[in-house]
Formats: C-alpha cells, structure tokens, sequence
C-alpha cells in the first residue's frame, strides 16, 4: 500500500505501533525476522480519539514527531453537514470513490515541492521558532531537528500548492501550529493552567519579528 489510514491509532497496541514507526522512520516492515521494503510513495494517516480514553495506548514521543503534521477537525458547519446528509440519503459516496491520481504522479509532485525556494531569512525565521520551542518557560520538551525540517517541507508545499515558487514568512507562520505543537511536550504545572502546546506556539509567533523583504532572493517570478 502507498497510504495507511490508522483509524484511533491510540487503540493499537504498544507492539503494533513499534511496528508501525518502522514503517514510518524506515520504509521498511519487518515479518518474521524478514524485512520489505515499503513502495514510494509511503506515507500514514491517521486519527486519534482523544474523549474516549479507555482502552487507549499513549503515542510515545518518537512516534508524534514521525507525522509532518496534527490536525483538529471538529464540527462540520451547518452547510457541510448538509451535504454529508444529502450525498447519502440514497447512495454511499464512498463506494463511488475513483482515483484522481497514481502514484508516479504523486513522486513528481512531491519532487516539484521540493523545488520550492526557501531564502535564508525564512529559514532562520523558521528556526527561531523552533528554538523558542526548545527555550520556553513553559516547555519540558521542544520540537527536534526532525520538526524544523517538516515545517520546511510543509511550507515548501503550502507554497507550490498557492501557486508560488518560494515559501515567506506567511506559510511559516499558518503551518508552524499544525508541525509543531504535536511534538511540544509541556511542562505539569503549564498543563494544570490550561494552557496547550497550540496556544504555546501561538504565543512564540506572536513575540518573534517577521523578516521582511529578501523571501524570493534570486528566484525568477
């Protein structure tokens, strides 16, 4: 398989999530002391549960900082929802599903996003952040080397996905939350305040000037 959808992956076992970083980390699967070698593109997705605990395995650290990135769904507006009713008063939408694209289509694309251009001063922007995480008061444990080159590539593709051949400080900016929060583990007495790695990261944006000027450098728009 090219895409793995882990649904509540916190219900997998301590074992099969051990397997399930080799994967990620390694591209590799090994059965039976015999080891296969994942196909490109590999990539996991999965969901998390976090009201119903019971029954539920923590995701150790090393694995978090494996995914590029967490979202939080929430509700669907009431427009949205709307539609998930009328699609499926008769018909399921899902046993229609055809694939848009195949995956030597998704390595050229990946390999386009990388083509994307990242001046110096984003990329020290980008890494003041990521030090702001591992230096804050309020942090036990910060983003790792592995983070700031997801945020990086992240950007990378937010900006080729809006069109543009080079990343500014906007990108880094809107995705800095969704890369990093998830690997900012805070510290107990920050967690009884209420506060969460999201709005840590938030804070961290807010205090640290933007770099202004110098995002395209020699790239040719």
């Amino acid at each position: 398989a090219n895409v793995v959808l882990a649904d509540e992956v916190n219900r997998a076992t301590p074992k099969t999530q051990s397997a399930l970083l080799e994967c990620m980390e390694e591209r590799q699967v090994t059965v039976d002391g015999i080891t296969y070698v994942l196909p490109s593109p590999f990539f996991v997705i999965a969901t998390q549960n976090n009201i119903e605990l019971s029954g539920t395995y923590p995701l150790p650290e090393a694995q978090l900082d494996r995914f590029a990135a967490r979202l939080s769904i929430g509700y669907p507006g009431r427009e949205d929802e709307a539609r998930i009713l009328s699609s499926q008063v008769h018909t399921r939408p899902v046993d229609a599903i055809e694939p848009v694209v195949n995956a030597e289509e998704v390595v050229r694309i990946q390999r386009a996003a990388r083509d994307v251009h990242v001046s110096p001063a984003v990329q020290g922007y980008l890494l003041e952040i990521v030090a702001a995480t591992r230096s804050h008061p309020a942090v036990l444990l910060g983003a790792s080397p592995r983070g700031s080159l997801a945020l990086m590539h992240v950007c990378q593709a937010l900006a080729a996905i809006n069109g543009r051949p080079y990343v500014t400080p906007d990108d880094v900016k809107a995705m800095a939350a969704p890369v990093l929060a998830h690997r900012v583990i805070l510290r107990p007495e920050h967690r009884a305040r209420g506060l969460s790695p999201v709005a840590c990261v938030a804070e961290i944006l807010q205090r640290l000037p933007v770099p202004v000027g110098l995002v395209r450098d020699e790239v040719a728009v």
